[in-house]
């Protein structure tokens, strides 16, 4: 069971390094900056709600995650 676990954490880290590469780049800056995202600043405090960046994460990884099951039944 081991061994089969070893290439999905490999292509986990992959993936991993690639996103934090495109932040640290700053491809991936426009997120948290969607028509949707709620910011309120007052003096004392500072809310961010970032609801549109949320659900677009979700629905990506959602369809990853089907897709990989997809082909992992096949």
């Amino acid at each position: 069971m081991v061994k089969e676990l070893g290439p999905w954490l490999v292509g986990g880290g992959i993936v991993l390094l690639i996103v934090g590469l495109l932040a640290w780049s700053g491809a991936l800056s426009w997120l948290g900056n969607l028509p949707g995202d709620i910011r309120i600043t007052t003096e004392n405090a500072r809310i961010y709600i970032p609801i549109t960046s949320m659900l677009l994460i979700s629905l990506v990884l959602n369809v990853l995650i089907w897709l990989l099951l997809w082909l992992v039944r096949r």
